[in-house]
Formats: C-alpha cells, structure tokens, sequence
C-alpha cells in the first residue's frame, strides 16, 4: 500500500472514530507535503493542517492553518513536539476548529 493511501485512510479511520461533527476528510499532495481539510455535513469545507513527509509513513512534520493569514504555519503538537502521528494532527487541528480542547488531554489508561 502506498504512503498516499495509508495516510488517506488512517485521517479517515481516526475522524469517523474521534470527529463525528466531520463528514469527511480529504488530502490532497503536492511534493513531499500533504495538505488536510474537513467536510462538515452543512457543506462547509475547513482547512485544517499540512503534514510533511519526512521519510516515515507515521511520522509527520505539523503546519496548522491559520484561517486570519490564509496560510499555514509550522507548530507544535500538545505532546510538545514538532513531528507526530497523522491522528495526532488530526486531534490538535480539529481541537482548535471543531472547539473541543478535550483533544489535547490524554486519555486516561
């Protein structure tokens, strides 16, 4: 399976787990970066945050969009790194956009 479809599949596993408010998530590539946004049922389209590939199909360098600049920016993922998992990105942006903070406390074992 290629890294294109893994990662398309693993945003998709992990949002119709986690996001309910998303109806879908979409990925589009452009060189080594792969580019999130968020479907809401109302039609509504969020971008959300770009990834970039670094060598590792589970680890991803993090840009979260900002919506007041139109562009994206690199950052920092709550565990305080700049590079983590696809789901962890997709929990940090959808955080921020959908409005639940509760994504950045770790689940309790």
């Amino acid at each position: 399976m290629s890294t294109k479809t893994s990662l398309r599949q693993c945003l998709s596993r992990h949002a119709q787990q986690r996001w309910p408010a998303l109806s879908e998530v979409r990925v589009r590539y452009r060189g080594n970066f792969a580019y999130v946004e968020g479907h809401l049922p109302n039609g509504v389209t969020l971008p959300l945050f770009r990834l970039r590939y670094g060598g590792s199909a589970s680890i991803w360098g993090f840009a979260i969009y900002l919506a007041s600049r139109d562009a994206y920016q690199d950052s920092v993922l709550p565990s305080g790194r700049r590079a983590g998992s696809p789901e962890e990105a997709l929990d940090c942006a959808c955080g921020l956009y959908l409005n639940d903070p509760t994504a950045w406390t770790p689940l309790p074992n």
